[in-house]
């Protein structure tokens, strides 16, 4: 896993080498074991690399292939590039490597812009002919990878953060007033290709984007989960449907094993990082497991020591405790919002941060939970969808963090719009593939929430320590099968059933019948004392009164009393407010 970024011109022009040398080294964190550069004419390159797969230096990046004339940029992890490389080999394309990178080279080679269909990981990737002239870019199928651009007439730059793209200037930081009405309505989710500034998009998760020496783009959604079943499926026991999660979850586990380093795991407690765990050990009897708490508020647990402490003895890994008092936090707020490729809400991206920081002095990459409730229908607003005769509106007021009638009294005139967000889940329950409201909630938490909110949040915290995170639940294939299996069987007993029922085959039934946990940073669910010192300095700045997004009385309301105005989701709404601001004067907009 890496960073990388470039720049394509189209105006008869040399590529600004400067420019990308700059924003190759605002990611030296993704990337710590190795840097390198390409410029040939119009493109010029950058590269960041965190040694993963091929520790030697045959697999550093740019990586050119003058005999197929081709060069690739890229960052992520393809777990069957052994079993490509055979496949290649066999059709007589030589390596002179033994990682991933130069497989993806050969593979667009053979195969063309289909070549993604037969990968299996996360990846994002900028691959150019250097005789024809076209750039390919492309992001994996659930978009753990990111990829963001800035696109003018006159050139194309891109890279896998989008602080990287502001360090090349020439972009347009004036806010996007439709990302801003996501932002205030999905707890900081902003949906591709928009993000919080008009100058830079980002490319939508399954999409390839093909550049022409001329400048011309043409995207391409090439994935897509089904959620329609066959009559066979319909037929499918419960206990075929458990068989079958399990197997595809082994499968996608072992995957996530592929590397010339040992992989660890971030152990929460809870049954998904704890049945990770439990497949992980089958395969290495010597896991490393990292868990992190909070002390305790009033009668909600800060802490799920006590579960991660009994699938660490039962499987004997090498664990670590890190506790955390919230009230130490305060001066790592900063960086954190410095280090997010977006402005994020989420109470645990502090706590990502620092887990990862810990993490990364014994570990480089880590196998994570993430995805699985939005893939096996974990969250308490699922239940209603199987009932509801109005999937819009039961959505929205368990989802949602505010009215649109709210939002036009939080944002000043000028940023008004019409109601973007719920205008955009109706247009994405109509899309075909998902006919039941509730198959039509999981596709859209699948594959728009979960890619901006959870992966996103931990790409960004984790590659801030040069980490790389694994995320088995969003194994393409074990997606595909989740999609296709009755809702019936993922809501039932308190949701995600047909994995725990699975799990029960791998893993201790304590840490499977109990409560679902859920621990916030409770400094930034309960602003008070110093952090909420911390929320209006960012708010009453100078820059936050001249960009002037938000009105004043508003703000005035929040403060008076910042814990009567929570989301639904248990979110600070004057948070949401202050980390906009944090993180826009955290890169100088």
């Amino acid at each position: 896993m890496c960073g990388f970024a470039g720049e394509r011109r189209y105006d008869g022009r040399l590529a600004d080498t400067d420019a990308v040398a700059a924003m190759t080294a605002t990611m030296a964190r993704r990337g710590p074991d190795g840097a390198g550069t390409f410029s040939a004419g119009p493109l010029a390159v950058g590269h960041r690399r965190l040694k993963i797969m091929d520790l030697s230096e045959h697999a550093q990046q740019p990586m050119l292939d003058n005999e197929l004339g081709l060069g690739i940029v890229y960052n992520g992890a393809v777990y069957n590039h052994p079993e490509l490389r055979a496949e290649l080999k066999a059709k007589g394309y030589r390596f002179w490597s033994d990682g991933d990178t130069e497989v993806l080279l050969k593979a667009y080679h053979c195969w063309g812009a289909d070549f993604v269909q037969r990968l299996h990981g996360m990846f994002a990737f900028a691959i150019w002919e250097r005789d024809g002239g076209r750039l390919l870019l492309g992001r994996d199928r659930l978009g753990i990878k990111p990829l963001y651009y800035s696109l003018t007439d006159k050139r194309l730059r891109f890279a896998s953060t989008l602080p990287a793209l502001l360090k090349a200037k020439d972009v347009d930081t004036d806010i996007d007033p439709v990302a801003l009405h996501h932002y205030l309505h999905f707890h900081a989710v902003v949906p591709a290709p928009q993000t919080m500034l008009k100058g830079v998009r980002k490319l939508a998760p399954a999409t390839l984007m093909s550049v022409e020496p001329d400048g011309t783009t043409r995207q391409q959604r090439y994935w897509q989960p089904d959620y329609a079943r066959t009559a066979e499926d319909e037929r499918r026991s419960f206990d075929d449907w458990r068989e079958m999660t399990l197997a595809a979850l082994r499968t996608a586990v072992k995957r996530r094993l592929v590397a010339d380093i040992p992989v660890g795991a971030l152990l929460s407690g809870g049954v998904d990082s704890s049945l990770i765990v439990g497949l992980m050990s089958e395969a290495d009897a010597n896991v490393r497991t990292y868990s992190i708490g909070f002390e305790d508020v009033g009668s909600e647990e800060g802490n799920e020591f006590r579960y991660s402490d009994i699938i660490a003895q039962h499987y004997a890994t090498q664990h670590e405790r890190i506790f955390i008092d919230s009230r130490t936090l305060l001066p790592w707020l900063p960086e954190a919002l410095a280090a997010m490729s977006e402005p994020m809400v989420s109470h645990d991206c502090v706590a990502f941060y620092l887990l990862s920081e810990a993490v990364s002095k014994h570990s480089k990459v880590v196998q994570s939970g993430q995805g699985a409730d939005e893939v096996f229908g974990g969250y308490h607003w699922y239940p209603p969808m199987l009932e509801t005769q109005d999937a819009l509106a039961t959505y929205d007021a368990a989802f949602c963090d505010r009215s649109h009638e709210e939002f036009l009294r939080v944002v000043d005139p000028r940023m008004a719009t019409e109601d973007h967000s719920r205008a955009f889940i109706r247009a994405h329950f109509a899309q075909a593939g998902a006919s039941e409201a509730i198959d039509q909630a999981l596709r859209l938490d699948t594959t728009i929430m979960l890619v901006d909110d959870p992966v996103k949040r931990v790409d960004n915290m984790t590659m801030a320590w040069g980490l790389e995170a694994r995320v088995p639940f969003l194994d393409h294939e074990l997606v595909e099968l989740a999609a296709r299996i009755p809702g019936r069987h993922k809501i039932a007993h308190g949701g995600k059933h047909v994995l725990k029922e699975a799990a029960r085959q791998v893993i201790p039934a304590a840490v499977i019948d109990r409560p679902k946990g859920y621990f916030p940073v409770p400094a930034l669910k309960y602003l008070q004392g110093d952090f909420l010192d911390y929320a209006r300095s960012l708010l009453d700045a100078q820059a936050a009164r001249d960009r002037g997004l938000f009105r004043r009385d508003y703000i005035e309301t929040l403060y008076a009393d910042p814990q009567a105005h929570i989301t639904p989701l248990r979110g600070s709404k004057l948070w949401q407010l202050a980390a906009l601001e944090g993180w826009l004067q955290a890169h100088g907009i």
